[in-house]
């Protein structure tokens, strides 16, 4: 089934997001594990396999409807050296594909694409449901400080 060129393309652009996402999330897993936050990594890693899902979607949509996913292109991967640093640079990969998703679905409803649109609606649920975590997490920090924050993402390792 032949999709509407612009259609692919928001396809497209919103798996180059999820790639990016992906590797933004593992690298802030493996930093987070790195410095011991073992909790927050194993979540980081978690949505970091939730982007990766919404890319397999993506990519299916896109062959499905006879284009070509677009795996080589990506954008900026935004790397945080602190804790309020990693939080602040997820949530604005989840404003941005907010942003992009709800733009995406107006286009494909108006092309009367409703399972493209309604893929989109799936994952911005998704991509709500982080930023969300992301705001209740960076007022914590806010209200407890990083140090206090951070000694509850400890996990003393099993012996």
């Amino acid at each position: 089934m032949q999709g509407d060129p612009e259609v692919l393309e928001f396809l497209n652009e919103q798996l180059t997001a999820e790639l990016t996402a992906i590797n933004q999330y593992f690298l802030h897993a493996k930093m987070q594990e790195n410095f011991g936050w073992t909790k927050l990594a194993k979540y980081t890693r978690h949505e970091s396999i939730d982007e990766m899902k919404h890319a397999e979607i993506l990519t299916d949509r896109i062959l499905f409807l006879e284009g070509l996913p677009n795996y080589q292109r990506l954008f900026h991967v935004r790397v945080g050296q602190t804790l309020t640093e990693m939080f602040q640079a997820d949530r604005q990969v989840e404003v941005e594909a907010i942003d992009r998703l709800k733009r995406g679905i107006e286009v494909m409803r108006g092309k009367g694409d409703i399972t493209s649109a309604n893929i989109f609606e799936s994952i911005l649920a998704d991509e709500e449901h982080h930023i969300d975590y992301l705001d209740t997490q960076l007022e914590l920090v806010e209200k407890l400080g990083e140090p206090l924050y951070i000694a509850q993402l400890i996990e003393q390792p099993e012996s």
